[in-house]
């Protein structure tokens, strides 16, 4: 893989369960992850699940709460987080990608010199968030419109983050929506970069949350990362954000 290749990590086997079937070369994610802060999953959820769960944004119960994202200055938008108990196919995305990611994340802050690690299962990771207060779900479902976009930011909700999150882009590019990119930015003893990555409807990208070991001159060094999306021409983009931690 050469430097600047967006990392695409090839599909093998079909949409059904993707995670939990071993559909991804984990391995390659893992390299990706530790040379860009990003991994491409392409064809995670069908197109039918992509709309399905899109289809939920108006059911108002299954939400806790909605963010107008220009009240807060994150951008403009808005988005909503799911309430507890979560539909069965987030909640089962949710776990399957924690398990495949949590040793990438232990690794990670062992490298760092930070001293949190990562259970096996994501039950019990979200147990010791409870058990300092983050209790509220965190998994969401962003909507955008002709000229939103969402500042660059990173999800830290308490004292417990998980390194990793991903996103599902559940539109269609060039038929339901035009521009609205995923981007990402990297700032580090060595400058800054940017990235956009490109995205296809079911695609996810998993994705650094706030900084992650980098290799540089003299060693590791820390990255300071961050993600938005860029401006929607026009059209309506949705996207579902699995985040690991849970909020205070």
């Amino acid at each position: 893989m050469s430097p600047g290749t967006p990392a695409r990590i090839p599909a093998v086997e079909g949409h059904d369960d993707a995670v939990a079937r071993g559909k991804y070369d984990w391995a390659g994610v893992e390299q990706s992850l530790d040379a860009y802060g990003h991994a491409v999953l392409p064809g995670l959820l069908t197109p039918a699940q992509c709309e399905a769960l899109a289809g939920l944004y108006p059911q108002q119960a299954r939400f806790r709460t909605r963010i107008a994202m220009a009240r807060h200055g994150f951008g403009r938008g808005e988005y909503q987080y799911f309430a507890y108990p979560l539909p069965r196919l987030v909640e089962r995305l949710r776990q399957g990608l924690y398990e495949k990611l949590a040793p990438i994340a232990s690794r990670w802050n062992r490298s760092l010199g930070i001293e949190a690690r990562y259970p096996n299962e994501l039950d019990a990771f979200l147990l010791r968030c409870r058990q300092a207060g983050q209790a509220r779900p965190t998994p969401l479902i962003l909507q955008y419109g002709e000229g939103d976009y969402n500042c660059l930011h990173q999800d830290v909700y308490g004292e417990h983050v998980f390194p990793l999150q991903a996103a599902i882009l559940l539109s269609a590019p060039g038929r339901d929506f035009t521009g609205g990119e995923f981007v990402m930015t990297e700032l580090s003893a060595l400058g800054q970069r940017a990235e956009v990555v490109p995205l296809r409807q079911g695609d996810a990208v998993v994705f650094t949350v706030r900084q992650r070991p980098a290799q540089g001159r003299r060693g590791l060094r820390k990255a300071v990362m961050r993600h938005g999306v860029s401006r929607v021409e026009c059209g309506r983009r949705y996207t579902l954000g699995l985040i690991f931690h849970d909020a205070s």
